[in-house]
């Protein structure tokens, strides 16, 4: 998902999606810079493998 944004982020330069991107970078100790963007991350994940989602 990361490398969609990115190349979105690269033709677009919306100010939203690099602001996302920055949320997500993840750090030397293996968190992400904002740790509810990853909280966010991971319940998407879950209801997608769930098929939870419409």
């Amino acid at each position: 998902m990361v490398l969609f944004l990115e190349g979105f982020y690269e033709r677009t330069q919306s100010d939203d999606v690099g602001a996302l991107l920055s949320q997500m970078i993840i750090l030397e100790d293996g968190t992400t810079a904002d740790p509810a963007a990853w909280d966010d991350w991971m319940k998407s994940v879950h209801r997608v493998l769930n098929k939870e989602y419409v």
